[in-house]
């Protein structure tokens, strides 16, 4: 079986789980370079791991000969570039999320890897945590009727200082796992019409300076069904990322708080343990993620997450921003339009 050599861009707190992944836990995979503009960022990150390369430059690294494959964790708004140049230098992309802010952006990385024939898969690891795979599968297999009703949420254990915060990212880097979650749990079916709502519950004080930390967002489906997805960026009870999805013959759930099925019961009432990183309670859904996209270089398959799926949530996620803007429903159809008429 071919070792696939994976070169990180990113040594910051998602880089560094990430090149822990690759370089210990995923099968046929080896880490051999990280790339981090930050002086020393990658030395550290690469004494840790054993890689043998560093550089400043990630553009640099998307050139070396020995590299088959990156996995992108830099800042958000310089996603859609990375791709595109190591997509051009012939390398298979791995891309947290999002893989892109506008739809301009989108097209051309989805386009720079398809015309370099490379494979492109974007980090939406709740497909790849078992209880939402199920429910996919309980849902495709018509186990719970049509889907009517669908509900997403993702809660933050803690908001820390919001200054580096960017606008919308409740939208562009929260809530899209959402979007993403909504889209695969409701199989075939295409958004029609979003209505959003924000505000800063958490810090009102920052919200003169852009940010929004809670939001709840509704989607209509051409299939009939109503969505909703909300987010806060402090749950103090732990990491909370949950889904339900109500259907004409059943429901199914996915998603839990806790760090396992214990329930402590003391003099003090009923308690239990609760995980407070995203890299805790989906760590096994991050490694899998990364193991299915060596197994897609390695076979030439189609990636599980493709850059076609990163831009269907962003589409969503730029309707909400509109519809907050306009305090009123946006349907999916103007965003598209007016991607088309800025082109």
């Amino acid at each position: 079986m071919k070792e696939i050599k994976v070169g990180l861009v990113g040594a910051g707190r998602m880089g560094s789980f990430h090149g822990t992944s690759i370089a210990r836990k995923v099968y046929g995979a080896s880490l051999v370079a990280i790339a981090d503009p930050v002086p020393g960022a990658a030395e550290r990150l690469a004494s840790e791991l054993g890689a043998a390369k560093t550089y400043t430059s990630p553009e640099e690294m998307f050139h070396d000969p020995e590299v088959d494959a990156v996995v992108i964790a830099a800042p958000a708004r310089s996603h859609a570039k990375l791709v595109i140049a190591a997509a051009k230098a012939g390398k298979a992309v791995f891309c947290e999320k999002p893989m892109a802010v506008t739809l301009e952006e989108a097209d051309a990385a989805i386009a720079a890897a398809k015309e370099a024939n490379v494979a492109l898969q974007v980090g939406f690891n709740r497909r790849f945590a078992s209880g939402f795979k199920s429910a996919r599968d309980n849902i495709a297999e018509g186990r719970i009727g049509t889907p009517q009703l669908l509900r997403s949420l993702t809660r933050d254990p803690g908001l820390g200082d919001p200054t580096p915060i960017p606008e919308w990212t409740i939208f562009l880097e929260t809530l899209i796992h959402d979007f993403d979650t909504l889209l695969y749990l409701n199989p075939g079916a295409k958004p029609t019409e979003v209505y959003a709502v924000a505000d800063a519950l958490v810090r009102p004080d920052f919200k003169d300076k852009g940010l929004l930390d809670t939001a709840v967002v509704t989607i209509k489906f051409d299939n009939g069904a109503i969505a909703t997805a909300e987010a806060n960026f402090q749950a103090v009870y732990g990491y909370d990322v949950r889904g339900e999805i109500f259907g004409s013959a059943g429901m199914v759930t996915a998603g839990s708080v806790q760090q396992t099925n214990m329930t402590r019961y003391t003099a003090d009432g009923i308690s239990m343990d609760t995980y407070r990183k995203d890299t805790e309670l989906l760590h096994d859904a991050y490694v899998a993620e990364l193991t299915s996209f060596v197994d897609s270089v390695r076979s030439g398959n189609k990636p599980d997450v493709t850059g076609e799926d990163a831009r269907n949530a962003l589409a969503i996620a730029l309707a909400c921003i509109k519809s907050v803007q306009a305090r009123q429903p946006v349907k999916l159809e103007e965003v598209e339009m007016a991607k088309s008429v800025q082109s």
